[in-house]
């Protein structure tokens, strides 16, 4: 077993669309009309399959982002990635350092979802 992805319910597809593309991800796809709302199947660069589902309602916006902790993205580069989200208008939190080569920044998403990034250290 594994887990495939999560579906994060969004006010704004196309406001949220925006910031997780800027974060890295691409549209692979979208299943226009479910019981849920429309769903964009969404998933990072190397990455073998889907690992984030924007669901999309106009009649059920999100109220409570609480519901969900966070999320976590591994990047490479801790440093480049704030950098390149910064000139795509995406701001992160300064990064922390966690131990020697383990280091988290966080930011949030339209929603209100909290996201983290980790760069682990080489051979984690």
């Amino acid at each position: 077993m594994r887990m495939l992805h999560i579906g994060l319910r969004v006010t704004d597809l196309e406001r949220s669309l925006a910031f997780y593309t800027a974060l890295g991800y691409a549209e692979l796809g979208r299943v226009p009309e479910t019981d849920f709302g429309s769903l964009t199947m969404l998933k990072l660069p190397g990455d073998p399959f889907v690992s984030l589902e924007l669901v999309h309602d106009p009649a059920r916006p999100v109220k409570d982002g609480g519901a969900v902790n966070h999320l976590v993205v591994q990047v490479d580069d801790l440093d480049a990635t704030i950098a390149e989200l910064a000139a795509k208008g995406v701001t992160a939190e300064p990064p922390a350092e966690l131990g020697p080569g383990f280091r988290t920044s966080w930011l949030t998403d339209p929603d209100g979802y909290r996201i983290e990034l980790v760069q682990w250290p080489p051979a984690h």
